[in-house]
């Protein structure tokens, strides 16, 4: 599975953006999908996940009610819309495959990161 995230930028605290992630490959529907962020000095963070199906996600404390990840399936694709960014909120962001949501060893292919600056 190749993916590629779109979609970052500079934007200003409470304003919404939307990433996607376009994935290569007949078993994109196979995988279960996610977002992680990662800002300088820190470690990787799985923000939000969801299962090959759909019908579980995941998502971290730090962004729970303000991001929602979706897929769709047909089209290879996933995305996360997040709502109300914060500075915080301020890393480079990746779209990652795995067989396993829950298992965040289980993401073995990724995309080139996103950046998205929260900034006023």
């Amino acid at each position: 599975v190749q993916l590629q995230a779109s979609g970052g930028g500079l934007v200003q605290p409470g304003d919404s953006l939307r990433l996607s992630c376009a994935a290569s490959g007949s078993t994109f529907s196979s995988y279960a999908m996610a977002w992680f962020r990662q800002t300088p000095g820190k470690e990787r963070e799985r923000v939000a996940a969801i299962s090959w199906s759909g019908n579980n996600r995941y998502y971290a404390d730090a962004v729970k009610g303000r991001f929602t990840i979706g897929r769709d399936n047909a089209k290879g694709t996933v995305s996360l819309q997040m709502n109300d960014l914060k500075p915080d909120d301020t890393a480079v962001y990746y779209c990652a495959a795995g067989l396993i949501m829950a298992s965040v060893k289980s993401y073995e292919y990724w995309g080139p990161g996103t950046l998205v600056t929260v900034s006023s």
